[in-house]
């Protein structure tokens, strides 16, 4: 998925109120701008980060500029929790995510469950609906473990009591985590941050429902979901 070009180098000030940070651009001067990720970001938020910014042309826009990406030991962090769905599709379209290959259609956001839309439903002739929940995930505490969620998370848990309910009246169900990070080899569930979630997993595991996560390969132009990573439930 390509990102917006050029991209803005900055560094951080601050982060507040969830949605803002204030930045200092590499050519001088401080700003103020969108900071679209409702979670904690745990160690990406630090003050004097190198990040990354996107421009807006929409002049309505009340912060025409928008954090895209954080620079961390590991390489670059994609921060944007609006782009994971785009970057599966992506990747689903072109048949690189192999468990999911073999459908002929991708519908986004299908209502299904209790008020919900699925992020991805894929169809095919012969082959039960597979609907796909996609979660954003950058939390790396230890190791090259990736975590999810870095925050509690009631409607996460509710998807997952939703997708057991789709195996159980035979359609195909899966989890898909998409890392936005290339520093990770492993995949778990941050259970001591959300408990009642990582319990749902293992119960909605034990349901039928899949569960894969991938990581991302990231630069300054494009984020393009890249390896399977070993998933620990």
């Amino acid at each position: 998925m390509d990102l917006p070009r050029p991209l803005i180098p900055a560094r951080l000030i601050r982060r507040y109120k969830r949605f803002l940070a204030d930045v200092t651009l590499d050519g001088g001067g401080e700003t103020t701008v969108l900071c679209p990720n409702p979670g904690r970001m745990i160690g990406l938020d630090s003050p004097g980060d190198r990040i990354w910014l996107s421009r807006s042309d929409n002049p309505k826009r009340k912060y025409a500029l928008t954090w895209e990406l954080s620079e961390q030991p590991g390489g670059l962090v994609g921060i944007n929790t609006n782009l994971p769905n785009a970057i599966a599709e992506e990747a689903i379209a072109a048949g690189r995510v192999k468990e999911l290959t073999g459908y002929g259609s991708l519908t986004r956001e299908v209502r299904y469950g209790r008020n919900s839309r699925i992020d991805i439903l894929l169809e095919g002739d012969g082959k039960a609906p597979c609907y796909v929940e996609i979660k954003n995930v950058h939390l790396l505490r230890r190791g090259a473990l990736a975590e999810f969620p870095d925050a509690v998370t009631k409607r996460g848990l509710k998807h997952l009591e939703e997708l057991g309910d789709v195996v159980e009246a035979g359609g195909r169900a899966v989890m898909l985590y998409v890392v936005q990070r290339e520093d990770c080899r492993q995949f778990a569930p941050a259970a001591d941050i959300d408990p009642a979630y990582a319990k749902g997993l293992t119960r909605a595991k034990a349901r039928g429902v899949e569960a894969y996560a991938y990581s991302c390969k990231l630069s300054t132009e494009e984020i393009l979901l890249d390896e399977a990573l070993e998933v620990l439930i």
